[in-house]
């Protein structure tokens, strides 16, 4: 499809802002021990689609809470690992795949790149 209307419009309109949630370690617990804390860091747009898939389906009876592809441009590279929340609704996602693996090339006229991410609970 035409970058005018097609492909490239849809995906515009399902891009959302989300925040990485950067991890930071405080080193005084009051105990001898360490703290962990996620503070917001960089701001980007991204579609977050739950994956209803026969295999996703099959993750959420193992406890896994939810599966989603996440589709960003080729510049947000999601690494597997990383927290980031969604504005909308602050749910917290987790990537569980690396941004490197799959991405449209840089000649292409589409720019994306996608992650499969599940629920996450900061706790």
């Amino acid at each position: 499809m035409e970058e005018g209307g097609g492909i490239l419009s849809l995906l515009d309109e399902a891009m959302e802002e989300c925040v990485m949630l950067d991890k930071k370690t405080v080193t005084d617990d009051d105990y001898g021990g360490f703290v962990v804390e996620y503070v917001e860091g960089a701001t980007f747009s991204a579609a977050v689609v739950l994956d209803d898939s026969i295999q996703a389906q099959t993750a959420l009876s193992q406890g896994v809470k939810g599966v989603y592809t996440v589709t960003t441009a080729r510049s947000v590279n999601l690494q597997f690992r990383d927290v980031f929340k969604r504005t909308r609704d602050k749910k917290i996602f987790r990537v569980t795949t690396d941004g490197d693996d799959k991405k449209t090339p840089d000649s292409a006229g589409l720019d994306m790149r996608q992650v499969r991410a599940e629920e996450w609970s900061l706790t």
